[in-house]
């Protein structure tokens, strides 16, 4: 299973309040989340240039924030993420 689709099903019913009242479901998510960071970070430039409808950058980026913990790990972005981009980023994955 990949990590939008894990992430995906975690969330499936949740709301932002119970989101974030579940700190195992805040941890898995994120957990999830930085490890798409990581792959995002060793994609082949070459291949990340054909697939430019993928944001690599923004997904290595999301995971330094995690990873590094710069100022808190904002959960009002991390809900926003799983709720409007993850979709259409696993759909867009999906097709390569």
């Amino acid at each position: 299973m990949a990590y939008t689709d894990k992430i995906l099903a975690y969330c499936e019913g949740s709301d932002y309040e119970s989101f974030t009242a579940d700190s195992k479901l805040v941890e898995a998510c994120v957990f999830n989340l930085r490890q798409m960071g990581e792959l995002a970070n060793r994609i082949d430039d070459d291949f990340a240039q054909a697939h430019a409808e993928i944001p690599w950058r923004l997904l290595y980026g999301l995971r330094n924030r995690i990873v590094h913990d710069y100022e808190g790990v904002n959960m009002q972005l991390i809900w926003e993420i799983i709720h409007d981009d993850l979709i259409p980023l696993r759909d867009a994955l999906t097709r390569i």
